[in-house]
């Protein structure tokens, strides 16, 4: 293990990170807000701290290994949640409360403990909004087009990050440059969905922000009743536009901008599955509303197609409270957070492409009973599927649903009902955001005890699982 190369690192990324803190500064000065001595403050404590951590080994040169980039990542998840709390402590947030929102920020869940958001500081709205940008594509993603400059390689990093169980595929021979044009995409959806929500009537500063958590599938806004608070047809649309496709893998993104082609997205398996998923979501949400008449046939299409997509994407935003819906539907869709969006996208989840590998290998499974000798290779886009990717799908559902119920348990034990319960951790441990029960429209309530449990859930699915539990375990330990 290279400790002072991961010293090294991690200095280098809490000094990058520290000038996150300086926008939020700029937008309290700009509004003369007093929240711009907490962002001040937060400023230079995050670039001393990480100062001091890269002096002593500022000489270190070595090539980082697999081990290394699993546990580097974590650790920068983990030590970039807490010092974004560091500005919310300052403005008189509770610790539990400060690192839970700073850690539903970055790992762009969208729970919040706030409320009240319509009066709050805009340069702590700016700052939530500006942590789940961040948190999208991945920090480290970022910081990989960078290190190599600096004479750090950036492979384990990469590996460690992206999600999805083909995620060694890169998108250009080097890693700086596949992390590039990660970033360049990432950069211009953000731009075009500013722009969008600008001229359909947001004010700027709004779009701005709303931009930011959309594109990031983040959920947070700068309203209480987040995306629903202008009551458009239009902004709404332009939600679910820019929602789902940033819930489709970056990769096709970057082939259709490369071949200027749209065709190999629905070439592409995981993508089909993906788009007709939400489709035969969006049926039934509307023929339940329709036929318990909760609401016109024109508001139900909108709310139908609106909320499908931000809770199946695991963005979070709303335009109603889908908790006050016929007991089906928020069960329904929080039963499609699980599955999420796809892999290498900005959403959370198992991703879609997980749950397309189970289904097959469950029909797989059922012919081989009629069958026994028979050779039934598990396929996608009509190429097989090695069957140790396969065998890594299962492994990573099993540890999934086996982590959930007993962090289910726990929030149990400290007497929460069984609905909050539920739904509050599969709305973290997804990156989802909101929930149902108590947690429908914010997390403040909770316990303290609660607030870091879920926490934890949040940064465990942020690092789909593996990522986290790996250093957990002896093995990896062991020289």
């Amino acid at each position: 293990m290279q400790y002072f190369q991961i010293q090294r690192i991690l200095g280098i990324l809490v000094m990058l990170f520290s000038s996150s803190m300086l926008l939020p500064a700029l937008v309290g000065f700009w509004y003369g807000e007093p929240a711009l001595e907490a962002f001040t403050t937060s400023f230079l404590i995050t670039i001393v701290v990480g100062f001091l951590i890269w002096l002593p080994v500022k000489g270190q040169r070595k090539e980082l290994r697999t081990r290394d980039g699993y546990l580097i990542t974590v650790l920068f998840w983990l030590v970039l949640g807490l010092f974004g709390a560091i500005p919310l402590f300052l403005l008189d947030m509770s610790v539990p409360d400060a690192v839970f929102e700073s850690f539903s920020g970055i790992t762009t869940t969208g729970a919040t403990v706030l409320t009240g958001l319509d009066d709050l500081p805009r340069a702590m709205l700016f700052y939530r909004q500006m942590l789940q940008w961040m948190g999208g594509m991945g920090i480290v993603v970022l910081a990989v087009a960078i290190l190599p400059m600096l004479g750090v390689g950036g492979m384990q990093l990469y590996r460690a990050e992206m999600p999805g169980p083909l995620k060694e595929n890169k998108l250009t021979p080097r890693i700086a440059e596949t992390a590039k044009v990660l970033w360049f995409i990432y950069a211009g959806l953000t731009l075009a969905c500013a722009l969008a929500y600008w001229a359909a009537g947001m004010e700027l500063f709004d779009a701005i922000g709303h931009s930011f958590s959309t594109v990031a599938i983040g959920g947070f806004s700068t309203h209480d009743a987040s995306i629903g608070y202008y009551d458009s047809a239009l902004i709404e649309s332009i939600c679910i536009l820019f929602m789902l496709v940033s819930g489709i893998n970056f990769a096709l993104h970057f082939l259709s901008w490369r071949q200027k082609s749209i065709k190999h997205y629905w070439q592409d398996p995981e993508c089909r599955a993906y788009v007709s998923v939400l489709g035969a979501l969006f049926l039934v949400c509307t023929a339940v509303l329709i036929h318990f008449e909760y609401y016109d046939t024109w508001t139900v299409l909108r709310y139908s197609a609106f909320q499908v997509v931000s809770i199946t994407t695991t963005t979070g935003f709303g335009v109603t409270d889908f908790s006050l819906w016929p007991t089906l539907l928020p069960f329904l869709l929080l039963y499609a957070s699980f599955m999420g969006a796809c892999a290498g996208s900005t959403g959370g989840g198992m991703k879609v492409i997980r749950v397309l590998l189970l289904y097959k290998q469950g029909s797989r499974e059922t012919k081989r009973l009629l069958h026994p000798r028979g050779v039934f290779p598990v396929k996608l886009g009509g190429r097989a599927v090695p069957d140790r990717i396969v065998e890594a799908v299962w492994g990573f559902c099993a540890v999934y649903v086996f982590t959930f119920a007993v962090m289910f348990l726990m929030l149990l034990s400290s007497g929460l009902d069984f609905v909050t319960a539920f739904s509050a951790l599969a709305a973290c441990m997804n990156n989802l955001g909101p929930g149902l029960g108590k947690v429908a429209t914010h997390y403040g309530d909770l316990e303290a005890g609660v607030k870091w449990i879920l926490s934890f859930s949040m940064l465990l699915g942020r690092l789909e699982v593996f990522t986290l539990l790996v250093i957990l375990t002896p093995m990896f330990w062991r020289r």
